[in-house]
């Protein structure tokens, strides 16, 4: 991964290098979470049957899960828990570009003699700086947004009864956190994959005489769907233990404590159609969240100058 791409314009370049904008990094948080929010209207419905699947005791489909989820709980159980994602996945998304962003930068001044260009692997390392800061946000949110998604009950009956009270609830047992080793794994690696193939193409744009801010929207929306569908063929698996845990006995735990103890259980008892439970909807979803992941933060970022 040591092939050098041209840097796809950030702001500063445009500005010129000589003038730092001091409210840029404001600028990458405030698009990063427009994007995040876009990323949690289009994909909830996609990531509620996902998790369902991946959690489900018994042998499901994805048609049996929307069938079920409409008769059962109505159209809005597509939405259970997306209060805590729509402020946290903006958070998180933010947090995403943000980290980017300013990783991008820092390897622009220590490519001396070449600075309008990163390699490969200096795309890479931006991503999975920006996923490992974004974990430490991930892990306890999703794990509030599974338990959420995954209650049947409601009113009286509800375990949880609402995203503070399960924040609430979670931390006072200790057990907010669970989960978080997987994540940062996924996030790590994941989003790696996911900037890498995103920039990868913008710079290829930029190469062939197209700046960065004249990039059409459709080609914003075709690039961040690719992202997304990489990001997933790479770490799905992973997401699976990950919602296992979250989804198990908080104090006696079925499938054990540790990603590794929970993985072996997993692949003791399905085999290894367990590690691909939700994936459908899973692909379906990256295509459309991620597109108006990228091109969302695209746009407020040229909005915001």
């Amino acid at each position: 991964m040591s092939e050098e791409f041209p840097a796809p314009q950030l702001i500063d370049d445009l500005e010129g290098r000589s003038k730092q904008n001091k409210t840029r990094v404001a600028k990458d948080l405030l698009a990063g979470t427009a994007g995040g929010i876009a990323q949690v209207l289009v994909g909830q419905p996609f990531d509620t049957t996902k998790v369902r699947l991946q959690t489900s005791s018994a042998p499901t489909t994805a048609k049996e899960v929307i069938s079920n989820l409409l008769r059962k709980e109505g159209p809005l159980a597509f939405y259970k828990g997306t209060l805590t994602p729509l402020i946290g996945v903006g958070a998180c998304v933010s947090l995403q570009f943000g980290v980017n962003e300013a990783m991008k930068r820092y390897f622009h001044s220590k490519n001396t003699g070449k600075p309008d260009s990163l390699t490969l692997t200096q795309y890479y390392t931006c991503g999975v700086a920006g996923g490992l800061s974004n974990s430490l946000l991930a892990a306890p949110i999703e794990h509030v947004r599974i338990r959420l998604q995954t209650q049947t009950g409601s009113g009286a009956d509800a375990a949880y009864k609402g995203p503070l009270d399960c924040i609430r609830q979670l931390r006072s047992q200790g057990k907010l956190m669970r989960g978080l080793g997987p994540t940062a794994l996924r996030e790590a690696h994941g989003i790696g994959i996911y900037f890498l193939t995103y920039e990868a193409m913008v710079a290829d744009q930029v190469r062939n005489g197209v700046p960065r801010v004249e990039i059409p929207a459709w080609k914003l929306c075709f690039f961040g769907a690719l992202s997304g569908t990489a990001l997933w063929l790479m770490v799905f698996p992973v997401d699976v233990v990950k919602s296992v845990m979250q989804t198990d006995d908080l104090f006696h735990p079925k499938y054990g404590k540790s990603s590794f103890s929970v993985a072996k259980e997993m692949w003791k008892r399905h085999g290894l159609s367990s590690f691909f439970k939700g994936f459908g909807p899973t692909m379906l979803r990256a295509a459309p969240a991620n597109a108006a992941t990228f091109a969302t933060f695209e746009l407020i970022m040229r909005l915001l100058g």
